[in-house]
């Protein structure tokens, strides 16, 4: 099953991914890869769950564009939330993005990436003070809870992650 609801199996291609659907005012569409099966899901944000496949019913790794009018909607989610500030010309930014997807498969159900572009999205760029990228936000429950400037490595970011992906009973 699917969090919320939120999940479809792909049926009409020429979707942009972060998008608003036109059939709804929920929130911005994402289609989503399972790791597992490779069937793309569209989903919505929700901040009561996560969501599963809705072929193999495993946990998919989260990982969304937002700009600054869906960021509100993207952010509130009921996993830990990494915001990924950033900028396509930026090296350090294109080193910590493939490791971003691979700790969202890694952590599928527990994390969720919100990838902002600053150039495209300044208002958020400025909310959130990023002077230098990339910049990495963990929000729980809404609040930042971590900043991380600059890039890491794998390892590195994974253990200064792990505490906000722990489950709670």
């Amino acid at each position: 099953m699917t969090a919320e609801g939120t999940s479809s199996n792909e049926k009409s291609a020429g979707q942009t991914p972060g998008a608003p659907s036109a059939s709804s005012s929920i929130g911005p569409v994402s289609i989503l890869t399972c790791a597992n099966c490779g069937a793309r899901n569209r989903i919505r944000p929700s901040n009561r769950g996560a969501p599963h496949c809705s072929v193999c019913g495993k946990p998919l790794p989260w990982v969304v564009d937002a700009t600054d009018q869906t960021f509100p909607v993207e952010a509130d989610a009921a996993v830990a939330v990494v915001v990924d500030l950033w900028a396509p010309w930026c090296g350090p930014c294109r080193f910590v993005s493939p490791i971003l997807e691979e700790l969202a498969r890694d952590f599928a159900g527990r994390l969720k990436i919100v990838k902002v572009n600053v150039d495209e999205n300044p208002m958020l760029a400025q909310q959130f003070d990023a002077r230098s990228i990339p910049t990495l936000m963990v929000l729980k429950s809404g609040r930042v809870v971590d900043r991380i400037v600059g890039a890491m490595p794998k390892p590195d970011l994974t253990v200064r992650l792990t505490p906000y992906l722990l489950k709670t009973a």
